[in-house]
């Protein structure tokens, strides 16, 4: 199989699903000409024209508001946002329009949008543009959030967020976009709310998502090496939905967990799965459920900071280390 950059990735699934699907369209600020803030779409409008790439103004509330209305009479908007930090500015059209309309309207009505782009930090550029917001997302019944750790699930989830009727949060890491894994040439799916299992393990479970996960399975191969713990890495893909029964069945398995998130803990994504765990789970725990997130605060601009501020590697397997005594 080819290896591709996580980016090129995102980019073949969405050009190959405007050219199966007529209604398949692209919106968001500089995705045409410009190629796209993080180079996406670079080429796509270039090859499809400006009905199917469009440039829209500065104003998020009004193109995810124009892709509500459009999804509605059967187009199927790709809304990419520069920073997932402003969906924010359109709450109102995203987290109170878009999420209830299928339920308010009895079923009559399909809101078939992708919400895609940057959520993470990482980058230096700031609280205001480094929010991770799946949480968030997930909290409203109705939409549907997911997150790629590398480039096969960044093209299977985007394919599948395309075909799927219900509003879905595809989200993407500035800093997994440069990074290359294969990624097989012949079509294919990675269904939403199906987890995936990075490495298999005896001694604990860590779950994660995002470019967390991938932080988590260079921790597990370190814990490995200098500590002989057999570490089980969770990949969720997929908030929500959320593959409930994956991460049941490792903790059964393993007896113990480590949850991993860039999210800030308070009612982050991982106060909910260390709820499922404790609920479903409680009789197989050999120690309490211990979280990585990142550090309460607002995101700090300072780099040596930020990068003690989000989970790294030393503190996950620190977590790790707790877990097992």
């Amino acid at each position: 199989m080819p290896l591709i950059t996580y980016r090129e990735a995102v980019k073949q699934a969405l050009d190959e699903e405007i050219q199966r699907d007529e209604n398949v369209c692209i919106m968001g600020e500089e995705v045409a000409q410009y190629n796209g803030a993080y180079k996406v779409t670079e080429g796509l409008w270039e090859k499809h024209g400006d009905k199917r790439v469009i440039d829209t103004p500065i104003s998020e509330a009004a193109f995810s508001g124009l892709a509500i209305g459009a999804s509605s009479l059967g187009i199927r908007p790709v809304v990419e946002l520069m920073f997932m930090s402003f969906s924010y500015v359109a709450f109102d059209q995203l987290f109170n329009n878009a999420s209830f309309c299928r339920y308010m309207s009895g079923g009559l009505m399909n809101i078939p949008i992708v919400i895609r782009g940057p959520a993470n930090g990482g980058t230096n550029v700031g609280a205001t543009h480094s929010h991770t917001p799946e949480n968030m997302v997930a909290y409203h019944p109705g939409l549907k959030v997911v997150c790629p750790s590398n480039a096969y699930d960044a093209k299977g989830l985007m394919k599948a967020a395309i075909r799927d009727n219900d509003p879905v949060f595809v989200m993407e890491n500035t800093l997994l976009y440069g990074q290359k894994w294969e990624v097989p040439e012949e079509e294919y799916i990675v269904e939403l709310g199906v987890a995936n299992i990075l490495k298999e393990g005896t001694d604990l479970t860590i779950v994660s998502h995002g470019r967390c996960a991938i932080i988590s399975l260079q921790a597990a191969e370190i814990l490995q090496e200098k500590h002989n713990i057999n570490v089980e890495v969770v990949d969720l893909r997929s908030v929500r939905p959320l593959d409930e029964a994956t991460i049941l069945n490792s903790v059964k398995k393993t007896n113990r967990a480590v949850l991993v998130e860039e999210n800030k803990p308070f009612c982050g994504v991982d106060a909910q799965i260390s709820h499922l765990i404790q609920f479903k789970a409680f009789d197989y725990l050999d120690a309490p459920i211990h979280r990585v997130s990142a550090i309460d605060a607002p995101q700090i601009y300072a780099k040596d900071l930020e990068n003690w501020q989000i989970p790294n590697e030393e503190r996950i397997i620190e977590a790790v280390l707790k877990a097992m005594k």
